[in-house]
């Protein structure tokens, strides 16, 4: 496996991480994504641990936190050999105050996923998403008390815009707090937004990505197929679900899968080790996320390291998966010379 220093930190982690979306139970709001139980969780780990993946990313409201007791259990007696990453800001709770960036919430968050993990302290804590209504120096202030505490080693966010992100390092840097090291967002072959803003940005401040769906929302799993019907399981058959991720055209997919297909030809890799091989190959790219329901995917998805696409077939899916930005981005591409664009194709 390989390891890469997480942003503008010391810490190293795994190229590809472990996500925990598929822990949990059929009564969550997170079944599309998996129902795996303590038993079938601690295999998982134990296959990821194998094969040099020691980090694994969860959150407070991952199957009502759920998820978080189902990797305390799968990671008891080995806490010293992994990374765990959790996050908090969503809602949790009834009340008032069980959402948002609150010193209040941040606090009571950490402390249940703590508790939740069996563990005294998280590698990672972020931000599942941005609180408006929350003074910027009042959650950076709280994340600060809790590197203080130990309870917390570095911070980062996720789903963040571009002024969210900038704004918060540059109270950080003006207080003297701890700046966000990680930015976890949504990113892959046919949901290349992230590239408008966000990887400038993260190249100039040093923020490493941390990618969640590097499979476009379970399109690119090599199921689907041009005229085919939709695989039996998968999320993409709950209407929820879908509505719940990225839109995606099907004309623009279809065409990315055919590139998919050919390059797979050629390399004798499988449509998801090729859209997982492509992301580690991008600019900010520190760990990608995958999930598996199976050992079986997660075998697969192993598949995408050890290796790389050819800078001819990573232009063809650079090309293909190209898609014009939205303004003021599609300008500043036509001024190349001195506006220079990291994730143009």
């Amino acid at each position: 496996m390989e390891y890469r220093v997480l942003g503008g930190s010391g810490l190293k982690v795994p190229a590809l991480s472990f996500g925990t979306g598929t822990f949990g139970d059929s009564r969550s709001r997170f079944k599309a994504f998996g129902t795996n139980g303590p038993e079938e969780a601690k295999r998982l780990v134990d296959i990821c641990l194998e094969a040099g993946i020691n980090m694994f990313d969860t959150a407070d409201v991952y199957s009502d936190g759920a998820a978080e007791e189902i990797l305390g259990f799968a990671i008891k007696g080995r806490r010293y050999a992994v990374l765990i990453s959790t996050k908090a800001t969503f809602r949790a709770g009834q009340g008032p105050n069980d959402v948002g960036s609150s010193r209040h919430h941040l606090t009571r968050s950490i402390e249940g996923s703590l508790k939740r993990l069996g563990t005294d302290y998280v590698d990672l804590f972020q931000l599942h998403g941005f609180d408006a209504l929350t003074p910027i120096e009042e959650t950076l202030d709280a994340l600060h008390g809790l590197v203080q505490s130990g309870k917390v080693r570095y911070i980062g966010c996720s789903n963040f815009s571009g002024w969210h992100l900038m704004k918060s390092i540059a109270i950080a840097e003006q207080r003297g707090l701890p700046r966000y090291v990680a930015h976890q967002a949504y990113y892959s072959l046919i949901g290349r937004d992230y590239e408008w803003e966000l990887m400038p940005l993260a190249l100039d401040q040093k923020v490493g990505a941390v990618v969640w769906s590097p499979l476009g929302w379970g399109r690119l799993t090599g199921k689907l197929r041009r005229g085919a019907p939709k695989p039996e399981v998968s999320r993409l058959n709950e209407k929820a679900a879908v509505d719940a991720g990225p839109p995606i055209h099907d004309d623009y997919l279809f065409a990315v899968i055919d590139a998919l297909d050919e390059i797979a030809k050629e390399t004798g890799k499988s449509i998801p080790q090729i859209a997982l091989n492509w992301l580690l190959q991008r600019p900010t790219v520190a760990t990608v996320i995958v999930g598996a329901r199976t050992e079986d995917q997660l075998k697969q998805n192993l598949g995408a390291v050890g290796w790389a696409l050819s800078s001819s077939q990573m232009k063809r899916l650079n090309e293909i998966s190209y898609q014009r930005p939205s303004y003021p981005y599609w300008h500043q591409e036509t001024f190349p010379e001195r506006n220079p664009f990291p994730g143009a194709a």
